[in-house]
């Protein structure tokens, strides 16, 4: 089984000394907000995801969801934790004081999110959800509707999921089936069916919330006629008490290959009572609220389920001896450590680079995604938005491809006995593969980027980022000026990919598509590179105060300068060979 410690001294370090955005610090309501406090949360956070929520990742795996006799059954230890779970009100962290929440910043339940996947992506996805439909109704409802159902769905007693995804669409939602007749007491009758529908029924709450995408009888065809139908499991009556059961059928639970505890439901919907949310054909505009949202949790599940692979990966190698380095400290000829071999050091630096690289990018978004909903002045908020959803695709796609790597590199590490279940590693590279397909897979978000996110109606948002790296890598420092300089060399690479990209997009959209996975990747380890720019800047200052903390943090950054940032010639130099032997290749 695998260990896990919640890494809240680099959490710390980032909320401390990176909490510097300026646009961020002037929001008023987080200015109580303080160290020490989130400090005490994290510290809270630890023990509940470490004692109480880590050991249900393998009973998970070896007692998955199940339906029996129209109920799905979570596994052993489920309920209890759940039960706990939202007692101690880890359910409301981030939700709005107004519906019962205790109103955290996401520079702060971005650190809960990370540790939550960590301990068990399987168990996080039946609150993840709820959060995201939260969110959605709290934008788009009406008053009565969020009076009715947040309360509830803050507190935990209620969850809720999306309903996207059909038999016949997943991506291509246009031509989705899902119908929505008009009754005249103003609810709708919904019929169709659902797949692929996480925690789509469960026993963990009362009641579940699906927020659906239908199509109403006389809506147009294509995205146009597409709504946003809110249908309980349950009909809640007008005192907000319990009702009969609404015309919803769980057919099955996939059978996955990972997050196995997560019950991934066939959901079937006949003539059920829904209730129309946000403008009639505006549906998809509604239910993106909710999907950008989780598209950056899934950049976190692959972050978190990272760092665990990592921290059991450095513990082993601490432990197992294994032939004999080139610098070898044994004695007597007995074998060595095998974090004393070079090609093993270099494997646990390029995860450590990564991960840390990662974390303080997400922290640096979920600034930027706090100014963007909460800051007074309007133009600072459109800003922050467009900057958000530049990062958005980033941040899903190379965090869960990345996870991937790091997963896979945890098994090597481990050998044979990470091939097998006793350790729980390869559980780990498991549960990890979900994260590249859902939220739409990752071609889909490096074509999103690609085409949609680089320029939009405000302007050219890439070049805008990129005014933001130049500042930053010409600022007079002479310790950092090594790490400038490479870190430039790679900032015009991205600049010059870019201006190939807008022109591809011109004159050759299938050079711009078959380019898109790997400009994304670019951008994101670029971002990276800027991230650990700034944690070298502090580092250099602070050095001295704390020297251990502190140089492991300059030797990690070295490593990702000289290892890992130069990722972007190769992803580069292959992306502009165009895609005219790819288009033409005839498959047989």
């Amino acid at each position: 089984m695998t260990t896990y410690t919640a890494p809240i001294e680099d959490m710390m370090f980032l909320y401390e000394k990176l909490r510097n955005n300026k646009n961020y610090n002037e929001i008023e309501k987080y200015k109580e907000i303080t160290p020490d406090l989130v400090k005490d949360i994290l510290d809270e956070a630890a023990k509940i995801n470490q004692n109480i929520i880590l050991p249900l990742a393998k009973a998970g795996d070896e007692n998955p969801a199940v339906l029996e006799n129209g109920v799905v059954r979570t596994p052993p230890g489920y309920k209890e934790a759940y039960s706990k779970f939202i007692e101690d009100g880890w359910m409301s962290l981030s939700c709005d004081p107004k519906y019962g929440g205790q109103g955290m910043p996401k520079t702060v339940s971005a650190f809960f999110d990370e540790m939550l996947s960590s301990a068990s992506l399987a168990f996080k996805l039946y609150t993840e959800l709820t959060l995201g439909a939260y969110n959605c109704i709290r934008h788009h409802a009406s008053e009565d509707i969020k009076n009715m159902y947040l309360p509830k769905m803050v507190e935990g007693k209620w969850s809720g999921t999306m309903c996207l995804t059909e038999p016949v669409c997943g991506t291509d939602l246009g031509i989705l089936k899902t119908k929505a007749h008009e009754q005249e007491d103003g609810t709708y009758k919904i019929s169709g069916q659902k797949i692929f529908i996480t925690s789509g029924d469960h026993d963990l709450t009362e009641n579940i919330i699906h927020l659906v995408l239908a199509r109403a009888s006389d809506s147009p065809p294509g995205t146009k006629g597409i709504s946003l139908f809110l249908v309980p499991k349950y009909i809640v009556k007008e005192n907000g008490s319990i009702g009969p059961k609404n015309g919803i059928s769980t057919g099955s639970i996939e059978n996955k290959m990972g997050i196995k505890g997560s019950a991934t439901c066939v959901l079937n919907f006949d003539e059920a009572t829904g209730y129309m949310i946000g403008p009639k054909n505006k549906g998809l505009n509604s239910m993106f609220t909710m999907m950008n949202l989780e598209r950056i949790i899934v950049g976190i599940q692959g972050l978190g389920l990272s760092e665990i692979a990592y921290q059991n990966s450095l513990n082993y190698a601490k432990e197992r001896k294994q032939g004999k380095s080139n610098s070898s400290k044994s004695q007597n000829g007995s074998a060595d450590l095998i974090i004393e071999h070079a090609d093993i050091r270099r494997s646990l630096l390029n995860m450590k680079s990564i991960i840390e690289g990662e974390r303080a990018l997400c922290f640096w978004l979920s600034q930027q995604t706090e100014v963007s909903l909460n800051h007074n002045e309007p133009k600072t908020k459109q800003e922050a938005s467009d900057l958000v959803s530049l990062m958005t695709p980033v941040v899903k796609s190379l965090f869960s491809d990345l996870g991937m790597e790091i997963t896979s590199d945890a098994m090597q590490i481990h050998g044979g006995y990470g091939y097998t279940k006793d350790q729980g590693i390869e559980q780990l590279y498991r549960d990890n593969r979900i994260t590249p397909i859902y939220e739409g897979t990752n071609s889909v978000q490096a074509i999103d980027l690609v085409f949609r996110k680089l320029i939009n109606k405000n302007g050219d948002i890439v070049e805008n980022y990129i005014n933001i790296l130049r500042k930053d890598i010409e600022t007079e420092s002479s310790e950092l000026k090594p790490y400038q300089e490479k870190l430039k060399i790679y900032l015009e690479k991205l600049i010059d990919f870019t201006a190939w990209i807008k022109e591809k997009i011109k004159d050759s959209k299938d050079d711009a598509n078959a380019a898109s996975n790997d400009y994304l990747k670019v951008l994101g380890y670029v971002a990276l590179g800027h991230s650990w720019l700034k944690v070298l800047e502090v580092s250099f200052k602070e050095v001295s105060n704390n020297k251990k903390f502190y140089e492991d943090k300059i030797q990690t950054a070295k490593f990702y300068f000289h290892r890992v940032l130069p990722r972007v010639e190769s992803h580069y130099s292959s992306a502009i060979s165009g895609s005219g032997y790819i288009m033409d290749f005839k498959f047989n």
